[in-house]
């Protein structure tokens, strides 16, 4: 029975999901379908996006840690089915957003893993955990790219907005947490250390000079992004949770009746 006890975070480092050929085999229809459907709910619980993305790398030989750590989420969302994102009324809704990569993490490739996070008002609106395509040299290159499609993305945004009359007149934020990639972004002269970075990556540096998007420093302790990133502890996760705007849905929202 206390297997079954609702948790706090959809995390446990003792279930961590690897390829140990000596682990004992699930079943593979029955493991489809569980993340298949986890995967589902991360349309509208981006809480549980880093934790998702990682048991979902196992679909061909699911393992007994792997089955562990998909029944563990599905713990923490038992104790957690009223949340979801919460968007209150607000005068002034101003697009802004949070990037972060964790350079070569994965131990099997060592490719590094884009996160971002985009949030209008009260709640998240735009997220996304993907490999990159290929290996980055340093962690200034890995977090590079990433601002490189956080850019995109934003750029799409603030056009699917201007066509709803929703006009963002000043520069979207970026936040990240790698100074060097900022300094890269703003100063011409680093550039010739960094010529093995392709050209099309510093597409996301003209969007500065144009004003589009402004990248500016943001602690690590204060990351959202942290959350598709990493396992955190409580603490952290309920802070990064709520800053998503993923509520208990009988919390009532500051300034709503």
């Amino acid at each position: 029975m206390s297997e079954c006890k609702p948790i706090s975070t959809p995390y446990d480092s003792g279930c961590k999901p690897t390829k140990a050929e000596e682990d004992q085999d699930v079943d593979e229809t029955l493991y489809r379908k569980l993340v298949g459907s986890l995967i589902y709910l991360t349309n509208t619980r981006p809480d549980i996006a880093y934790v998702v993305s990682m048991v979902s790398q196992f679909m061909a030989k699911p393992k007994q840690i792997d089955w562990k750590a998909a029944k563990q989420i599905l713990r923490y969302v038992q104790g957690t089915l009223r949340f979801g994102i919460l968007y209150g009324r607000q005068d002034d809704l101003k697009l802004q957003g949070y990037v972060d990569v964790d350079w070569a993490r994965d131990a099997e490739d060592r490719r590094s893993t884009t996160r971002y996070v985009f949030s209008l008002g009260s709640g998240a609106i735009s997220w996304s955990s993907k490999k990159q395509h290929t290996i980055a040299l340093s962690s200034t290159e890995a977090e590079y790219r990433a601002t490189t499609s956080a850019t995109c993305e934003a750029i799409w945004l603030r056009r699917i907005l201007h066509d709803l009359h929703m006009v963002q007149d000043s520069p979207m934020v970026l936040q990240c947490d790698n100074k060097s990639c900022i300094k890269l972004a703003k100063n011409p002269v680093f550039h010739s250390r960094t010529k093995h970075i392709e050209v099309q990556q510093h597409f996301f540096r003209e969007k500065i000079q144009s004003g589009e998007v402004e990248l500016i420093y943001c602690p690590t302790e204060e990351q959202v992004a942290n959350i598709f990133i990493k396992g955190l502890g409580k603490e952290k996760f309920q802070k990064f949770r709520e800053l998503l705007g993923v509520l208990d849905k009988k919390v009532k929202i500051k300034g709503e009746c």
